[in-house]
């Protein structure tokens, strides 16, 4: 089971405050320089729809360290000093980090560093 994601932020909270502890959580120390992925899990929360092609789920992503993410591509540092086009995000360190994610999704990590990822997935019925 799933721990679903509360939005109602008169009941619950929002922004991650407030909520139960999760049920679906990842962690990694990283590899320096490696892509390291995750899969976004398949598994239903209690009350949604048993299809596991449409679960939905608010990714709250944690760092220590320098650390970019990707959504179904490589994630990278950026290269020199202008700007371009890019796959990757920056994740903020020591704070949480939220993104709307599917079924079918792979999340890819990329640091120069180590450091610890933790991944919870809160289910959403959007």
């Amino acid at each position: 089971m799933t721990t679903q994601y509360n939005i109602n932020q008169y009941v619950k909270g929002i922004n991650g405050f407030g909520l139960k502890f999760c049920d679906t959580i990842q962690s990694s120390k990283l590899s320096a320089s490696s892509d390291t992925t995750l899969a976004v899990p398949a598994t239903a929360a209690m009350g949604a729809p048993s299809s596991n092609q449409n679960n939905k789920f608010i990714a709250v992503i944690s760092v220590d360290a320098l650390c970019f993410v990707a959504v179904n591509a490589s994630a990278a540092i950026p290269a020199g000093n202008t700007f371009a086009s890019t796959t990757s995000e920056l994740i903020p360190i020591n704070t949480l980090y939220g993104k709307y994610v599917q079924t079918g999704d792979v999340l890819h990590f990329f640091s120069s560093g180590t450091p610890n990822v933790t991944v919870a997935f809160y289910a959403i019925q959007d």
